[in-house]
């Protein structure tokens, strides 16, 4: 469990300091526009998932197969990462991002199935 415990703090840091990386290659840009940008970025990456998932089916005819499930299951943890920084951003890349997704998923959770499941 303390190896779980550790790996959770430094996964954090790792998105705080992933989340901090990005808005200092930003920082000469207008404070709205670098949240926009931070915002948009999950809905990009979720266009390059529906991209990928179009190539692993072979959906289009003209190109034929041309990613894999695994490529597909890489673009939605960018998804996933793209959004957990974006919450890190909007609370000034404090490491809270993971917490609350926790917190999101027993609320979620409990609201799915109920709080005794």
């Amino acid at each position: 469990m303390a190896d779980l415990v550790s790996q959770i703090q430094e996964t954090s840091q790792q998105i705080a300091a992933i989340s901090q990386w990005i808005d200092d290659g930003n920082a000469g840009r207008d404070p709205e526009a670098i949240t926009w940008g931070r915002i948009a970025k999950a809905s990009e990456e979720a266009g390059e998932t529906i991209g990928a998932f179009i190539g692993a089916t072979g959906q289009n005819p003209r190109k034929g197969v041309t990613h894999t499930l695994d490529d597909v299951r890489a673009e939605l943890m960018d998804v996933a990462l793209s959004a957990i920084g974006a919450v890190d951003h909007l609370n000034g890349n404090d490491g809270s991002s993971l917490r609350l997704f926790f917190e999101h998923v027993a609320k979620v959770h409990a609201r799915a199935l109920g709080p005794e499941q």
